[in-house]
């Protein structure tokens, strides 16, 4: 009996939070870096099963055997699914479960208010209501706009930008629907309907907030609407009066915004031109000059790659989301091992938005254990390029565009890249000539120093690997 008065005591259930939020902020401390983002996200998932067991410790909390059988259908749907999902395919798991985050904040505010109607209490105090309506309007965008991006990243849906006649307008319609029957709840009225109302605009805003955003701009976007669900979990969290809830969604909220705002810096674009200019899927005619005359390209083949890799000094992978299509990056690992026992430094360029996540490369290449030391951001790398012999370039399109620094009228004018095009000689590794993200043509393919190699990327390498060993 005194076990559990103990356990159920106010205070040690405080301080069990503050061990949680302790183990939360240590372990986004060790994701800032690839060496230690393991170790890091288990330290932070320790910390919330401690935020979860003292949360269940809660006297007011019951139905445990409710609680169980969620536990257990959400631990056999999401289990299976992370562990078989594809590296490929991981911006989508992502942006998926990202949304079901969103939405099960959505439908945690409805069951709330509508409680509290039941109980005949009328609305809740001012403090509790205004929390739960930013909650539900928030929580609705983020499921319903991660679906969409869910839906394009699979391509389910175009991946080009999907944009309807008079779309800010509609936009600014369903959000002046939402918050406008959020002010008459605020002011009095009680109403489930009206609140169902809110869902419904929050939830046809979410969507029509991301189908006109592009392939390109993928990256913001599931940045974002993270951010927008750790944000909409806080306030349910000041709604429900849970300070786990509180602590965890603002750390989530604060670095999603963070990540947005350099994800948007990478781009050389702000966040509102970014949700608003519908970018990506241009689709410019590959290789067609100003007079639509085709442009000649230089290919190449498996062989004399491997004499260029095998004489060079210094090479420069920059590897893009043709890499992961073919999860050709353990085969690259071993490419850049036997160039290194050759005594040629090998090195990888990243770019902030090259694939579809934020950090993809990075995930792709730790995954094949590439020394973490060899990985350079592309501030770090562009200056090198000048001395590099050899940029070998895998399925990266658009961040290797030098439109981007050369072409006013480009679509990516701005946008800082990678400078491979300043390299010795270049090799792009490509399927065919099919645009990337951005729908826009990329002039690198076409100069004196470039020569492309067609074919999947991870059989090409590894056919350069084999010519590169019998050298």
């Amino acid at each position: 009996m005194y076990t559990a008065s103990f356990l159920q005591d106010p205070d040690f259930i405080r301080a069990l939070y503050i061990v949680a939020f302790a183990f939360f902020i240590y372990g986004l401390h060790e994701l800032n870096h690839p060496r230690t983002a393991r170790r890091g996200n288990r330290i932070a998932a320790v910390g919330m099963a401690i935020a979860v067991a003292a949360t269940l410790l809660i006297e007011e909390v019951g139905n445990y055997g409710l609680i169980a059988v969620g536990v257990a259908i959400g631990t056999a749907v999401g289990v299976p699914a992370a562990r078989s999902v594809k590296m490929t395919a991981m911006p989508q798991m992502v942006a998926l479960f990202n949304g079901v985050g969103g939405g099960a904040v959505a439908l945690i505010s409805f069951v709330e208010y509508r409680r509290t109607l039941e109980l005949g209490l009328g609305n809740p105090e001012l403090d509790q209501l205004i929390p739960i309506l930013f909650a539900a309007i928030i929580g609705s965008v983020s499921f319903w706009g991660s679906n969409i991006a869910f839906g394009k990243l699979q391509e389910i849906l175009p991946g080009r930008p999907i944009q309807l006649p008079g779309q800010q307008f509609i936009n600014a319609g369903l959000l002046a629907v939402a918050i406008g029957c959020s002010i008459a709840i605020a002011a009095g009225t009680e109403s489930q309907g009206l609140f169902i109302v809110i869902l419904v605009a929050a939830a046809l805003l979410g969507n029509m907030f991301v189908l006109p955003i592009g392939g390109a701009d993928m990256p913001v976007v599931i940045s974002l609407l993270n951010a927008f669900t750790g944000l909409s979990a806080a306030a349910a969290g000041i709604a429900l009066d849970n300070v786990a809830l509180i602590v965890a969604g603002m750390l989530v909220g604060a670095s999603g915004s963070i990540l947005t705002q350099q994800m948007a810096d990478a781009m050389n674009r702000s966040i509102a031109n970014i949700f608003a200019g519908g970018f990506g899927g241009v689709s410019v005619a590959p290789g067609a000059g100003a007079d639509g005359e085709q442009k000649p390209v230089r290919s190449t083949d498996a062989a004399d790659v491997a004499i260029q890799l095998a004489y060079a000094s210094k090479v420069v992978v920059a590897p893009g989301y043709g890499m992961a299509v073919a999860q050709a990056q353990h085969t690259v690992r071993e490419l850049a091992d036997e160039l290194e026992k050759r005594g040629i430094r090998v090195d990888y360029a990243i770019h902030p938005v090259a694939g579809r996540m934020p950090g993809h490369m990075n995930v792709l290449l730790a995954e094949a254990d590439v020394p973490y030391d060899h990985l350079k951001e592309m501030d770090e790398i562009n200056p090198e390029f000048p001395q590099t012999d050899v940029a070998l370039v895998i399925g990266a399109n658009d961040v290797t565009n030098p439109a981007a620094r050369e072409n006013e009228g480009s679509p990516i004018y701005g946008m800082p890249i990678l400078d491979v095009d300043k390299a010795n000689q270049v090799i792009v590794l490509k399927r065919s000539m099919n645009t990337g993200f951005a729908g826009i043509d990329n002039p690198l393919f076409y100069n004196d120093n470039t020569a492309l190699l067609f074919g999947d990327a991870k059989e090409s390498v590894a056919a350069v690997l084999a010519e590169v060993k019998e050298l």
